[in-house]
């Protein structure tokens, strides 16, 4: 499975949901839909999506994370970047070359507003859970796994004059 099929399938699970913000109803969808397919297919479906997590992993956008759900863990920025693939290919694009425009998003907005964290491990599922859906069984475990780049360091992460340096619009929604 390419990028662009796991985003179709990703697209078609939004299309296929009543509330598109929901990460979870958006997950739960795309693994219905996976495990229609045929199961080398599934298994797959990994390799995508480790990719797009691998883009993702940008200091700047976990210092996002960090603001938006106040904190976040490296299990908790897998979880975010899991939100941020259900909300599609276009904002997920947008984001990750300016975690910024995170300050633009309506569920973001109302992040600040709420306290809700924006996270989604069911996202990091989908393959799995189509297997399983499919075969009974757990999915093999991956052959070849995807190398995180290396963080930007002149970001950090936990930092309020960094947060206010590299992601302005952000930090006015959750630091003022």
């Amino acid at each position: 499975m390419t990028i662009e099929q796991f985003w179709r399938l990703i697209d078609q699970a939004r299309a296929e949901v009543v509330d598109t913000t929901d990460a979870d109803a958006v997950a739960d969808r795309a693994a219905a839909l996976l495990a229609t397919r045929p199961v080398a297919e599934i298994v797959a479906a990994q390799r995508p999506l480790d990719e797009l997590l691998a883009v993702a992993y940008r200091a700047r956008l976990w210092a996002a994370a960090y603001l938006i759900n106040d904190g976040c863990s490296d299990d908790g920025f897998d979880y975010f970047r899991g939100w941020l693939i259900a909300q599609g290919r276009e904002v997920f694009e947008r984001v990750v070359a300016e975690p910024d425009r995170l300050a633009e998003l309506p569920a973001v907005q109302a992040a600040a507003q709420d306290q809700v964290l924006l996270e989604a491990e069911s996202v990091l599922a989908v393959p799995w859970e189509a297997h399983q859906t499919a075969t009974g069984q757990d999915m093999p475990p991956p052959r070849v796994s995807v190398q995180l780049p290396e963080l930007d360091r002149t970001v950090r992460i936990d930092d309020e004059r960094s947060h206010r340096q590299h992601l302005p619009r952000l930090a006015e929604l959750f630091l003022d």
